[in-house]
């Protein structure tokens, strides 16, 4: 293979992505979740949603699994078509109900 030190180079690594595979994934989970409970109209979940995303984002940017700046990014993002829900939501009149 090679030396000894690229031999516990190779194992260091596979041991940091092991690690990382799971914050990444639980990321990806958490975002997702959000994104579906915006679009699908449920506002109260989906702010929840979003702070739970925002939360883990900010721990795969402080254990550095992912950058700060695409944390932030992401982020941005996801609060974004939150507030556009929001808006959209509160710009439609809700129809009258009639006795």
């Amino acid at each position: 293979m090679g030396s000894k030190s690229a031999q516990k180079q190779a194992r260091v690594a596979s041991r940091r992505q092991q690690r990382n595979k799971s914050i990444r994934s639980e990321l990806k989970t958490n975002i997702t979740r959000a994104e579906k409970l915006i679009f699908s109209g449920e506002l109260e979940a989906a702010h929840k949603a979003v702070v739970a995303a925002a939360s883990s984002l900010d721990k795969a940017a402080e254990k550095c699994v992912i950058h700060s700046n695409n944390a932030a990014r992401r982020k941005s993002r996801l609060v974004k078509k939150l507030n556009e829900a929001i808006n959209l939501a509160s710009a439609e009149p809700e129809p009258e109900k009639t006795e």
